[in-house]
């Protein structure tokens, strides 16, 4: 289904320049405008031609209309002078300025009321109808209407991805002084998708929209600088800009303070929508009574989670969460102890009471509850209700981050960033800040991602997770390799996609890797985006084994022993890591059978037909002058064919 982004491309063949109506015209369409909540591809085409038709139509009128003017003006002056020109061209004026304003208007409350959709938003249809409504503000110049298309031309949303009219777009918005599009150029431009290949300009885009607010930009910028890539590595440079979207993060996690869930029951997967399910508070609230009335601690817990919070099903009532956390905490759970000690740490419907909070969270702390942890942390950090103790915030931060509580690992940064309560280490505090900006909303481009390419849309799939890796996440880096190796995508050139493989394998066996090392070996080893180089593969190889325990690697490298290929030719230490690697992996058993195999076969005949030191030369060279300086393989498979044959005789 393709049918916005043929909306876009009419803008940008107009130059994204949007004609003044007459006023009269323009409230006449108002009313007539009827903005449906439900939608059609054919709708939407429909829309399209309209549009198209009446940009043609006014055209053609706007150069009769200045014609006519013209030669109207020219009479005009020499009937009744200039001051009558000017009083025409001043209630021109007002007309163009008042239609102009009421367009923009218009544009405005379509941009929000797709938004409404697009947030309440269910299904697909659904998310097509609020496109449409984009679609269309974004024809009446709304520029966060324009972002939103250029992000699903981009993105491919609705399976209309057309990089050369989102890149068009992306241009203007930027000259518009959008800090969105800045971003998105920057992320074209590093992987040469639609753009020149230039890390020079991209790393100028992401300072220019890191400058406007982006946070995509500073995170970006926040993992070069950690790294070194196309800039100078600077850990001071990093941790300001991922202190900055961390701060941003952590901010929208303390307003949103909820209790994260243990055990997944269908109550809560009706609360939170998943695996299938629609978000449904209702039903969300139907299972937990039903199984509170059952005895369910947890189900206790979480109608007082939905009670403090408030939602359709359950408006916000302190009493009520106050009665249903009591229940669960009376049962010993965790989340109704946690739960009670925020009532009473923020006086949500009983007075503040510091003392009360402490010894819940220590409670629900000791059964290890990571909110509660964290929660102990902040106490002893800020000083609420105790004395100020960074040693033991430290620790409860430390205990809370384990399970991975994000706001816990903020602070646990925060203090490493300004050597609070701990030795002061840049480096940590940035790795600890850039676990908390991984958890941005921008991390669901990993679900959507998947689908695409599930889904056959490599393309779109790919575009995803590059801007995810260029962003400094580590999967996502592994898995755009993976999809560039592969060469199903079309949006780089063929001869781009090892090269670019090979730079985000690096990037990724940097991040820890194991797999990525091997790959840059094999990289290296067979010639792939670079030189064949087998003394940097078997350095790579070294470092898989050595340091992750790599079965492949420590097979890769036996090989390299065996025949003297980058390193010197080692027979006992390559039996040695085969060896090694079928005890690391069972996967490896078999492969080292027959590699094994391989070499006592062939030094055992080594041993048999060759009897002095000439002699050995002399026939070695022959058989790879008259057999290829493969034939070692060749006579492996022979060995395998033998065994399969003398197997099925066996057996008959």
């Amino acid at each position: 289904m393709k049918p916005l982004y043929l909306l876009i491309e009419i803008l940008i063949i107009l130059g994204v320049t949007i004609k003044n109506i007459d006023a009269e015209e323009l409230n006449k369409k108002l009313k007539e405008r009827n903005v449906t909540t439900q939608v059609s591809v054919n709708e939407i085409k429909r829309f399209l031609s309209h549009v198209l038709e009446r940009r043609k139509l006014v055209k053609v009128i706007n150069k009769k209309e200045n014609f006519l003017e013209k030669k109207k003006s020219q009479s005009k002056r020499r009937i009744k002078g200039i001051q009558n020109k000017g009083l025409l061209k001043r209630n021109k004026n007002h007309l163009k300025t008042q239609a102009k304003k009421n367009f923009t208007d218009e544009g405005d409350e379509l941009f929000k009321m797709g938004i409404k959709i697009l947030q309440q938003s269910k299904s697909q249809k659904q998310k097509a109808e609020a496109y449409l409504l984009f679609a269309k503000a974004a024809d009446m110049r709304n520029l966060k209407a324009m972002e939103k298309m250029a992000d699903a031309l981009l993105f491919g949303n609705f399976g209309m991805q057309n990089i050369t009219a989102a890149t068009q777009l992306y241009e203007f918005l930027a000259k518009e002084g959008s800090c969105k599009a800045q971003n998105a150029l920057g992320f074209l431009s590093s992987y040469g998708i639609g753009m020149e290949y230039d890390q020079a300009k991209a790393l100028i885009y992401y300072t220019f929209g890191s400058a406007g607010g982006s946070m995509m930009s500073q995170m970006i910028l926040g993992y070069r600088y950690l790294s070194g890539i196309n800039v100078l590595q600077n850990c001071e440079v990093a941790l300001s800009h991922y202190k900055k979207v961390a701060d941003y993060i952590a901010d929208k996690l303390e307003k949103s303070e909820g209790i994260p869930v243990e055990k997944v029951s269908l109550g809560q997967l009706h609360l939170i929508g998943r695996k299938g399910l629609d978000q449904d508070y209702y039903k969300a609230l139907y299972y937990f009574l039903k199984a509170a009335k059952a005895g369910s601690a947890n189900a206790m817990a979480l109608i007082g989670k939905m009670y403090l919070e408030g939602n359709a099903a359950a408006p916000q009532n302190n009493a009520t969460a106050f009665k249903y956390f009591s229940m669960a905490a009376s049962k010993g759970n965790a989340i109704g102890l946690h739960g009670l000690g925020l009532l009473y740490f923020h006086g949500k419907g009983v007075p503040v009471n510091y003392a009360e909070a402490l010894k819940y969270f220590q409670k629900a702390a000791e059964k290890g509850w990571p909110n509660a942890q964290f929660q102990l942390g902040f106490m002893y950090y800020s000083g609420s209700g105790v004395w100020k103790d960074y040693k033991l915030a430290f620790k409860y931060f430390y205990l809370a981050s384990q399970s991975g509580q994000p706001l816990a690992i903020y602070y646990l940064a925060k203090m490493y960033a300004t050597g609070t309560g701990v030795l002061r280490s840049c480096r940590t505090a940035v790795e600890l800040y850039k676990g908390v900006c991984e958890l941005g909303h921008w991390a669901e481009k990993f679900l959507t991602a998947y689908f695409a390419y599930k889904d056959g849309d490599i393309d779109s799939s790919l575009v995803q997770y590059a801007l995810l890796a260029e962003m400094g996440y580590e999967v996502a880096q592994s898995n755009s390799a993976f999809i560039l190796e592969s060469k199903k995508a079309k949006i780089l050139e063929k001869e781009k996609m090892y090269p670019m493989a090979l730079l985000l394998w690096n990037r990724a066996a940097i991040q820890g890797n194991a797999f990525a090392r091997v790959k840059i070996g094999d990289y290296h080893y067979y010639g792939y985006g670079t030189k064949k180089d087998y003394q940097t593969a078997a350095t790579h190889y070294s470092i898989a084994a050595d340091k992750y325990h790599s079965a492949q690697a420590m097979f890769n490298l036996a090989y390299m022993y065996e025949h003297g290929l980058g390193i010197a030719k080692d027979i006992h230490l390559a039996r040695r890591l085969y060896d090694m690697a079928a005890q690391t992996s069972p996967d490896a058993h078999i492969p080292v059978f027959f590699a094994l195999m391989k070499l006592e076969t062939v030094h055992l005949l080594r041993d048999i037909l060759f009897f002095n030191q000439f002699t050995i030369q002399w026939k070695w060279i022959k058989l790879d002058n008259s057999l290829g300086p493969y034939w070692d393989l060749f006579l492996m498979g022979l060995i395998v064919a033998l065994l399969i044959f003398l197997l099925r005789n066996r057996h008959a």
